[in-house]
């Protein structure tokens, strides 16, 4: 039997800022809910998840502040860019998430959008912030790694 070399996966977009702002605990794969209007944006890869989180509002985890752009063609019932939009979890999934987010000072941050099987998936990290010297280690390591790399491209 001949197995796919390529997982069907599709990535949209990535949140570069997430990995240098945050230590990642756990990463879980989401669906989110859209409407048809965003779901045509984001097949043009006119999406920012930059700056977005996730917290929780009524027993459901809901992504706040990803900017989705208007689709032109749409009618005028167009949606709205930075409005809320619910993940698809388990309920026992949920319930897990807001525990660590309560009790320990974690929060929910999207590391990236793709596409799996054709529908779009957003996967997310539970993290924690970062502090300023923790930041400045991080930077310090990955500069000292690109220049060890150009010393042996040199001496070689």
């Amino acid at each position: 039997m001949n197995k796919k070399t390529n997982s069907g996966l599709k990535i949209i977009s990535l949140n570069r800022k997430a990995s240098f702002n945050y230590f990642f605990e756990d990463l879980l794969e989401a669906g989110i809910v859209l409407k048809g209007s965003e779901i045509k944006s984001v097949r043009e890869g006119k999406i920012s998840i930059a700056d977005s989180y996730a917290v929780e509002k009524n027993g459901e985890i809901v992504l706040i502040n990803s900017h989705i752009a208007t689709y032109k063609q749409a009618s005028s019932a167009n949606h709205n860019p930075l409005g809320e939009r619910k993940l698809l979890l388990n309920k026992k999934e949920i319930n897990k998430l807001i525990g660590k987010m309560q009790r320990e000072g974690y929060t929910l941050v999207p590391t990236k959008m793709y596409f799996k099987n054709g529908k779009a998936k957003l996967e997310i990290a539970v993290a924690k912030g970062k502090k300023q010297f923790d930041k400045r280690a991080t930077k310090k390591t990955r500069d000292w790694n690109r220049d060890k790399a150009r010393y042996i491209r040199k001496s070689s």
